[in-house]
C-alpha cells in the first residue's frame, strides 16, 4: 500500500516547520516548567494545575507527532513552477458567482493551510473539487443544500503564496 502524501505549497511546509520547532524549544520547556511548578503544590490527585499541565503535554505531544508526520509525508508543489492554464492544485483562480455577479479569488492549497477567511481552500473542498481542470471561460456548477450554484472561472493564475 502506498505512503500517505500530503500536498501542500513551499509557504505551508515552511509554516508546519516553524511551529514544530516552537513547540519544541518553547512550548515543551514551558509545560515542563509548569508541571514542575504544579507538583510543589502538593498531592498531585486533587491538583487541578497539575492535571491541566499534563493535559497540556498530552497535547503538545499530539500535535507534535501529527507535524512531524506532515511534514515527513509532504508532497511540496511550489505554484511559482507550474506551467499551465489548467485549475490545478498551487492555483490562484477568480471565479464569477453568475447569480450575484460577484468575483471572489480563491488560492488552492493543501488541506492544512487552508483558511476560508484568507480565500485560501483546501484542494478538497467541494469548490475546488468542481473547478479542477478547468480553464478561464469555463463554468462549474456546485450542488449546495441551498441550491445550485453556477461559477464562471475568469482567470487562473500560478504565482507563489506568503
Amino acid at each position: 500500500m502506498a505512503e500517505d502524501t500530503f500536498p501542500m505549497t513551499p509557504a505551508g511546509l515552511e509554516n508546519m516547520r516553524l511551529e514544530l520547532r516552537r513547540i519544541k524549544e518553547v512550548d515543551r520547556p514551558d509545560n515542563v516548567r509548569e508541571i514542575e511548578v504544579a507538583r510543589e503544590h502538593g498531592d498531585l490527585r486533587e491538583n487541578a494545575e497539575y492535571h491541566a499541565a499534563k493535559e497540556r503535554q498530552g497535547t503538545l505531544e499530539g500535535r507534535l507527532r501529527f507535524l512531524e508526520y506532515r511534514i515527513a509525508h509532504a508532497e511540496v508543489i511550489d505554484p511559482a513552477s507550474m506551467k499551465t492554464d489548467r485549475i490545478a492544485f498551487g492555483a490562484t483562480v477568480t471565479v464569477l458567482d453568475v447569480e450575484t455577479d460577484e468575483e471572489t479569488v480563491y488560492a488552492i492549497v493543501g488541506e492544512d493551510e487552508a483558511d476560508a477567511d484568507r480565500g485560501r481552500l483546501s484542494i478538497r473542498s467541494p469548490i475546488i473539487r468542481a473547478l479542477i481542470g478547468k480553464v478561464a471561460g469555463d463554468s462549474a456548477t456546485l450542488n449546495l443544500p441551498k441550491g445550485a450554484r453556477e461559477l464562471e472561472v475568469v482567470r487562473v493564475e500560478y504565482k507563489p503564496l506568503d
